[in-house]
């Protein structure tokens, strides 16, 4: 079991450095203060990760990537519009994270992870070793990175303009946004 718990943990782990999911924590850590950020992204990582063990152990089904990337596409286009929404006067601190945004930050990490190659790998992983063991592990792999980004975020964020992190974010939504989606119409047509 121990076996299963490290080997997730490290192919995760190292899957996810530079993964597009580490650059969105990094954006959203920037805007939003780092801790609640951070619990948003391991509630989706625990979710995406026990669909894709269930998935690798139980059915070895492949989920519908294409719809997925679609899902996940429009979202990215969509938080990049919200990015460039203008900051209240005078708000020069991180952000504390109502409801909606807490929802939006996990929707969109589990949208982006489906589908990807951590969740891939996990559900590889799950096909041959033990389930629970894996999940642990990739979900704490994943949890590990996505946190180093945002530690990154969260000095960017004290030392960037807040235009900057709002155009940088944006940016980086809609490109990840419009890679989803051309990857959503190749595999449909």
């Amino acid at each position: 079991m121990f076996t299963a718990l490290a080997l997730s943990f490290g192919a995760i782990f190292l899957a996810e450095m530079g993964d597009k999911s580490q650059l969105t924590a990094m954006a959203f850590a920037a805007r939003y203060r780092a801790w609640p950020v951070l619990g948003a992204i391991a509630a989706a990582t625990a979710c995406v990760h026990a669909v894709s063990v269930g998935v690798g152990y139980g059915l070895g089904l492949a989920l519908p990537t294409a719809w997925i990337s679609l899902a996940g596409g429009l979202a990215f286009l969509g938080f990049a519009a919200w990015s460039l929404r203008p900051e209240p006067e005078g708000e020069e601190e991180a952000r504390p994270l109502g409801r909606r945004v807490l929802l939006g930050v996990a929707t969109t990490f589990f949208l982006s992870e489906l589908g990807d190659k951590t969740m891939l790998a996990s559900l590889t992983l799950a096909a041959g070793e033990n389930p629970v063991a894996v999940w642990a592990g990739a979900t704490a792999g994943m949890i590990t990175a996505d946190g180093l980004a945002i530690l990154i975020g969260y000095h960017l964020g004290r030392r960037l303009p807040q235009r900057t992190i709002q155009l940088g974010a944006a940016v980086l939504f809609a490109v990840f946004g419009t890679v989803l989606l051309i990857r959503a119409a190749n595999a449909l047509l």
